[in-house]
């Protein structure tokens, strides 16, 4: 895998050079600051069930076709949050201007289509409706923002989209680059939305449990900024005097004071708790999917995978 890493770096690298030596910067900045690539991994792991073979030149281009959507939604997040660091460097928008960072996330947006259409109808299809489920599932975040009413299917519906769909799409890939059967593929696709939607229940706990150092930023930064995540909104549905102080501090911006008053509340009750056993139910959902799967070491280490993904918050 660290020969296939090494190959995935080179690519992204390479599909964001341009002629024009000032954008590749820009287009390549939160590239070269690092990242986990889950989302390439995915896809190579995925074209390697049932086979444990080498990753295709195919697996890598869907990978980083992937990975260019997920890092150009990170810039329009970054501007729509007027976020200032972003891996530990500063965002493009703090350093290059809003005008730039949305420019340049619309250009890795538009690269990655064009590498998803090399690889057949099926996958560009994919990947464009992929990108719609994103902003559908910001849009319905944006929506409920300083809600204490929000619905928890709507912050699952929101979740599936602005995080899940991508793991989803990034497993598919996979199968579909290697020729695959449709029901491997199938069960593939359930496989990254399982695991997506546990990576972004896991990042929400996170938010509030973490140390504002573990974090980088100040814990409770979402209820901060009005979004109402899981262990948020079962705190409020568990009723009784904490969730009604919980409820009159909510509902809009919040001062120093009151996002550490909110986040003893939150720490103290059952919602963390709650939010945990929903991401439970979904690490239940990826190993159905892996059963699915023919066997082997691929298929043990993405079984393997999500379930230590929830342990860093159980």
């Amino acid at each position: 895998m660290d020969k296939d890493r090494q190959r995935v770096e080179d690519a992204l690298l390479g599909a964001v050079t341009t002629p024009d030596a000032y954008l590749t910067e820009i287009a390549s900045h939160l590239i070269s600051a690092g990242g986990k690539r889950l989302r390439p991994v995915f896809t190579i792991v995925a074209s390697q069930v049932g086979n444990d073979a080498p990753a295709s030149h195919e697996a890598i281009l869907g990978g980083i076709s992937c990975e260019l959507v997920h890092l150009g939604s990170l810039y329009h997040d970054d501007v729509m949050d007027e976020s200032t660091q972003r891996r530990g460097v500063d965002t493009v928008n703090a350093k290059w201007g809003n005008l730039q960072a949305i420019l340049a996330g619309d250009f890795l947006l538009a690269k990655a289509s064009e590498i998803a259409a090399g690889l057949g109808v099926e996958v560009a299809e994919l990947l464009a409706r992929t990108i719609g489920e994103l902003c559908q599932g910001q849009i319905l975040e944006l929506r409920h923002t300083y809600n204490v009413s929000r619905p928890v299917d709507a912050y699952l519906s929101s979740i599936d989209g602005k995080t899940a769909s991508l793991y989803s799409t990034a497993a598919r890939i996979g199968g579909l680059v290697a020729g695959h059967s449709r029901e491997v593929i199938d069960a593939l696709t359930a496989y990254g939305t399982a695991y997506g939607m546990v990576f972004q229940i896991v990042d929400d706990v996170l938010d509030l449990t973490a140390t504002d150092a573990q974090l980088g930023k100040p814990a409770g930064h979402d209820m901060e900024e009005g979004v109402y995540t899981l262990p948020v909104l079962h705190t409020l549905a568990a009723g009784g005097a904490a969730a009604d102080e919980l409820a009159s501090i909510l509902g809009k911006p919040l001062n120093e004071t009151e996002r550490l008053h909110v986040l003893e509340i939150v720490r103290n009750g059952t919602g963390v708790a709650s939010a945990i056993d929903a991401a439970r139910s979904f690490v239940a959902d990826a190993e159905r999917a892996c059963d699915a799967l023919p066997q082997g070491i691929t298929t043990d280490a993405m079984r393997a995978a999500t379930a230590a993904l929830l342990a860093t918050v159980s």
